[in-house]
């Protein structure tokens, strides 16, 4: 583990995993420790994965503001790591709430990108909805042994006004969220209450509006080139609602992993692998 000092202070963690041209790696969920990322489903093999932890989650200091929490503050998090990293340019990929981080770090650093990679990415920065069609996507997986259980766990989480309150519900809830509801699933799964600091959660989002107008317009200047990575059973977002996030930019290529819940490297680290790196390898 690394550590460098961000812009007002804190001291923020970083690890690096693997070989070759770094790729800068957001985690989300938000406030999971990027832990939870694992080795991306091998992707260390072809890339230097650099990893931070956001602030306040896993070995990066909580601030004393809270606020500075919020995911278009974070952006700042993004840039300190970038210069201590001394890199002019940066592959960046962003995993679900990290996705939300990284669309807004290219619309305000776009001439420090070579490529953008969304995975699974929230699209509440940008205003936009995930869930297009998702009573669809929920239905068509009703033959699963614990399908009625989850929908009741759905129902509660989508209810809770905080993270804290969706809590108790989560596990149960948590099978919709990949796609297959296996060991290595279940133990993912299991240990994201150890991974997560609610306060970050909580804080994430509060107090957020986007500039859609100006989001959109800069994000449709992006010099880069995107990949935009959803998966076929994902519940936020959709991809039914990726396909519409695909609009926002210039240069994009829209993939749906076939079977695929929210965490597409673990539901078949092959096939995303080969589509990470080689968008990448194109790029590069």
């Amino acid at each position: 583990m690394e550590f460098f000092t961000s812009y007002d202070g804190t001291a923020l963690a970083f690890r690096t995993l693997g070989d070759g041209p770094p790729l800068l790696c957001l985690p989300g969920c938000p406030g999971r420790a990027a832990a939870y990322l694992g080795d991306l489903g091998g992707l260390s093999a072809h890339r230097t994965l650099i990893l931070p932890d956001t602030r306040g989650t896993g070995a990066s200091a909580m601030p004393a503001d809270l606020a500075t929490c919020r995911v278009d503050r974070l952006v700042a998090d993004v840039e300190a790591l970038r210069r201590h990293l001394g890199l002019d340019r940066v592959d960046l990929l962003g995993h679900s709430a990290g996705g939300s981080l990284a669309m807004l770090y290219a619309a305000a650093h776009p001439d420090r990108l070579d490529s953008l990679t969304l995975v699974t990415p929230s699209l509440a920065a940008v205003g936009l909805p995930s869930d297009s069609g998702v009573e669809a996507v929920i239905a068509a997986r009703a033959a699963e042994p614990w399908h009625a259980e989850a929908v009741t766990a759905h129902r509660h989480v989508t209810a809770a006004k905080t993270f804290a309150e969706a809590a108790p519900y989560r596990f149960a809830f948590e099978p919709l969220m990949y796609g297959r509801w296996d060991e290595a699933a279940r133990a993912h799964a299991a240990a994201d209450p150890a991974q997560r600091a609610l306060p970050v959660s909580e804080h994430y989002y509060r107090g957020y509006t986007p500039d859609t107008r100006e989001l959109r317009g800069r994000l449709g200047a992006l010099p880069c080139p995107v990949l935009l990575l959803a998966g076929e059973v994902d519940l936020w977002p959709t991809a039914e609602s990726a396909a519409g996030a695909a609009a926002l930019f210039p240069e994009v290529t829209l993939a749906v992993q076939p079977g695929a819940g929210h965490y597409p490297w673990l539901d078949d680290p092959q096939a995303f692998t080969a589509r990470v790196e080689g968008f990448l390898s194109r790029v590069g």
